[in-house]
């Protein structure tokens, strides 16, 4: 368990803009990500007929196709009890395996900070 109060101020930020996408889509998960410049990308789930893609990875597809060369952090909001394998890798593929990815519940509360290792 992490406190969330603990979090640095732009961790928390990427955690509210996260959890802010996911009520304002009205999808399963959002996500943010911020790069090595401190710009942020936030995204929901993308559930299309032939498309599919969870709110993290998109979140990293919106940061490589704004130019980002790396990322410093990743959150998530949903009510999963872990950050799937996939979307550690699409963390992993841009930001490296040290890359912290928060994991908070609906309310915002951080549960889990693990890397993209």
């Amino acid at each position: 368990m992490t406190d969330s109060s603990a979090l640095d101020p732009e961790d928390r930020k990427i955690v509210t803009l996260a959890r802010s996408a996911r009520a304002r889509n009205g999808v399963p998960e959002g996500a943010a990500v911020r790069d090595e410049t401190g710009r942020t990308y936030v995204a929901g789930t993308v559930e299309l007929e032939s498309l599919r893609l969870s709110a993290l990875q998109t979140a990293v597809a919106m940061a490589v196709a704004s130019g980002a060369k790396s990322l410093e952090s990743a959150a998530v909001v949903s009510e999963a009890g872990a950050v799937g394998d996939v979307d550690r890798a699409a963390v992993r593929d841009l930001g490296g395996p040290a890359t912290p990815v928060l994991l908070a519940g609906l309310d915002g509360a951080v549960h889990t900070t693990v890397t993209a290792g």
